[in-house]
């Protein structure tokens, strides 16, 4: 990218809305602008002023009305010369003004291509730069709440605390190698041993929160499942309140999965509504969709496993099998308004050392999960002040502690300086990838590839 031209942008949705917003950027994007706005002269006027007028053509006809507004570098958002435009909300206007500007010396920006500017002229580093496409996608409080912290510097700042701790021993360390004849040490060993102890406890706990970053950043999978005619899909319709899948009586009525977005106490699940298990069943496609079922059971965080309260054949074979699934399992006893067997079930829970939630889906009266859910949620995950949320952060805190382990273990066995110089330079450079303080072309130009154009 060519970062000395001027570059033009809807930075709304290219849809028809009220109003549209075009972004330019670039040295002399003021000057550009101002030979096509009807108005005040715009090279004259102070910075980050709302200013009337028309955009014109060359030959001298309006093509809008519109709202204008002119950003003085490097007090704007790319920390160059910055003009938006809001004109009426019809894609042909927006798509005329930004092709009368391209004619005229500017070009249309690449996806991200704003805040890549942003980032190489200093405004920013790299995780604050990602957090930029994070908020843009947030869907959730907790989501916006994590993309906010990561925005202000808040995972920067733990990052760079911990690359200056390693890399004011790594020039100790080097500077005795600088000096190997004189067989003197700069750094002392057991402070540089405590240092690298510490560095990688804090590294675990970054990658630790990825689970919570991750299920708040894309949803947390949630798979219901059970015997045929347990009432998943009646509790599907009934979490969503809408009727989304068919509800019969007829035992694998559900022959495929269904899957849904559902919010609740501000984090995203991915609902995903499977066929009954059952071991026998003349139906070829019933059986692709119970296969469907356990590849789901996989992928799963959290299981909602569905018993017919009418039905106590089989539980322990049931419960035996979902454990071996190694998730959070929520046991629910459903159609409970018949209440004719609860003694039985509860001994059942008592044998199999689970807790039994009892609802009624068709009735919606589901208070002890919901209750449950959210007390679950609350403690496995909200409350964070931070959490890794970018899987190319966690690749890199992974190779982070991979060569602090093998620096502190060259240390310990008293290896070559070179070794352990060698490994600690290499966790820097991964700790330096995180925020950009080490970066390369090619990793920049994917990462901001996924932004959408005009931010």
């Amino acid at each position: 990218m060519n970062q000395e031209q001027i570059i033009v942008a809807l930075a709304s949705a290219p849809m028809q809305s009220a109003i549209h917003l075009i972004r330019i950027s670039g040295k002399g994007c003021i000057s550009l602008v101002n030979k096509f706005f009807k108005g005040k002269n715009l090279e004259k006027t102070n910075p980050n002023q709302q200013l009337y007028g028309h955009i014109v053509n060359q030959e001298g006809k309006t093509i809008d009305e519109v709202m204008l507004c002119c950003f003085h570098a490097p007090k704007s958002y790319t920390k160059e010369e910055m003009v938006e435009i809001s004109c009426h909300g019809s894609v042909y206007i927006a798509q005329k003004i930004m092709h009368l500007l391209c004619e005229n010396g500017a070009r249309p920006a690449a996806a991200g291509e704003f805040t890549q500017r942003a980032y190489l002229n200093g405004r920013f580093d790299l995780a604050q730069a990602e957090a930029v496409a994070d908020l843009i996608g947030a869907e959730t409080e907790e989501a916006i709440k994590l993309a906010m912290y990561q925005l202000k510097g808040g995972i920067s700042n733990k990052i760079d605390l911990l690359r200056t701790d390693i890399l004011n021993f790594l020039s100790l360390l080097e500077l005795e190698l600088d000096f190997a004849e004189e067989d003197v040490e700069f750094a002392n060993r057991q402070q540089l041993e405590d240092t690298i102890t510490q560095t990688i406890h804090h590294v675990v706990q970054l990658i630790g929160s990825f689970k919570t970053g991750n299920a708040v950043k894309n949803g947390i999978p949630l798979v219901i499942a059970g015997k045929p005619n347990a009432g998943k899909s009646t509790l599907l319709n009934h979490l969503l309140n809408e009727e989304r899948a068919i509800v019969s009586d007829i035992p694998g009525t559900t022959r495929d999965t269904i899957e849904e977005r559902f919010y609740f106490s501000g984090l995203q699940f991915n609902l995903i509504d499977t066929a009954g298990i059952r071991q026998n069943t003349d139906s070829s496609i019933e059986q692709i969709g119970i296969e469907r079922t356990l590849q789901k059971l996989e992928i799963a965080e959290i299981i909602f496993y569905m018993f017919d309260m009418q039905d106590i054949t089989d539980i322990e074979k049931q419960v035996s099998e979902i454990k071996q699934c190694n998730k959070k399992v929520f046991w629910i006893v459903n159609k409970s308004d018949k209440q004719t067997n609860t003694p039985e079930w509860e001994a059942l829970a008592k044998k199999e050392k689970i807790d039994l939630l009892y609802v009624s889906a068709a009735h919606h009266h589901t208070e002890a999960l919901t209750q449950s859910l959210q007390e679950y949620i609350q403690r496995e995950y909200l409350g964070r002040d931070y959490a890794i949320t970018n899987q190319r952060h966690l690749h890199a805190l992974q190779q982070t502690k991979e060569s602090l382990s093998k620096g502190m273990e060259a240390l310990q066995n008293g290896f070559s300086g070179e070794i352990v110089v060698f490994e600690l330079k290499q966790a820097v450079e991964n700790l330096g990838s995180i925020t950009g303080k080490i970066s390369n072309d090619e990793v920049l130009g994917n990462i901001f590839s996924k932004f959408c154009i005009g931010k």
